[in-house]
């Protein structure tokens, strides 16, 4: 894939939600908080359409499977604001959502033929094993102790762990600054085996959902929430007066579009799906009208993995 940049700054668009529109129960919300899933808006970057092919004619048992069913399963995240959102009406939203959406046109699916399935990172490899989702894009870290249970298309974007602190924290200035503060992450992510390392010297919390964690930190009960920064500028940006970024990546983390191990066809052909969106300029105009609304920069994805 091509690597580009975007001289484009996107404006966090204020949009006037509910406060439930992240999670239940937040507290501490202001005038200047943004509650938003990070996409549409009239003076925002526009979204790009995706063609939806026909007569798509693939030698894989979960394609067959999503045709004969009239619809494809793509599991996701419900709760990162600009990424993978579903606000109170069931309506996803986020850069995922949209790769997800480029990737099933390619295959032949509309949107209306999408069920998007929220899964959370702790059951992500039983998901797709147990054929629960045919795809799962959602953040999900390409490495090798995955590529063991599933199969990977992409990456399509590259992240990297990074921490999340109250706006008016001064005493922490990256990983090692976190000698015996309490870190929150969600199960099953990278940024948690990390952060656990004995080098960090941190106590940690495990919750389900990072919008919980963010929570924690807004009650004060953690003094940080690490995660890839793609996702902590989103939460970021909902609460501009009360959470800050500390924006020292300390890992790569290269987004991937997850499947079963053994349909290496459907592999390539997602990784084919990819690499034209790329081409095209969708996966860009993509990030410009959501995630980069968050205030983060595009750099385009790296070289895509085919094995």
């Amino acid at each position: 894939m091509k690597v580009r940049k975007s001289a484009a700054t996107a404006v966090i668009a204020v949009l006037a939600l509910t406060a439930t529109a992240c999670s239940s129960g937040e507290s501490g919300t202001s005038d200047d908080d943004v509650i938003t899933g990070g996409s549409g808006g009239k003076d925002q970057p526009r979204l790009p359409t995706y063609p939806v092919a026909t007569s798509v004619d693939l030698d894989s048992p979960t394609l067959k499977k999503a045709q004969k069913a009239g619809k494809i399963v793509i599991g996701a995240k419900n709760d990162l604001p600009f990424l993978g959102f579903e606000d109170k009406e069931g309506t996803r939203s986020g850069f995922d959502a949209e790769v997800a959406k480029m990737v099933a046109a390619d295959l032949g699916f509309s949107p209306a033929q999408i069920e998007f399935k929220t899964v959370e990172s702790s059951v992500r490899e039983s998901a797709i094993a147990q054929g629960d989702v045919d795809l799962y894009v959602g953040t999900y870290t390409i490495n090798d102790r995955r590529k063991k249970q599933v199969g990977f298309a992409g990456p399509y974007f590259v992240a990297g762990a990074d921490l999340l602190v109250r706006k008016n924290d001064k005493s922490i200035a990256g990983p090692f600054s976190l000698q015996g503060k309490t870190v929150c992450s969600i199960k099953g992510s990278t940024s948690l085996q990390e952060i656990k390392k004995p080098d960090y010297g941190t106590k940690t919390l495990e919750l389900a959902k990072y919008s919980a964690c963010v929570q924690q930190l807004l009650d004060k009960k953690v003094d940080a929430v690490t995660t890839d920064d793609a996702i902590l500028m989103g939460f970021a940006a909902q609460r501009p007066s009360k959470l800050k970024v500390v924006g020292r990546p300390f890992t790569k983390e290269p987004y991937g579009i997850g499947m079963d191990k053994s349909d290496k066809v459907l592999r390539d052909a997602v990784s084919d799906a990819l690499e034209a969106h790329d081409t095209n300029g969708d996966l860009m105009e993509a990030y410009d009208a959501t995630l980069g609304l968050s205030g983060s920069g595009w750099i385009g994805p790296p070289m895509l993995e085919r094995y």
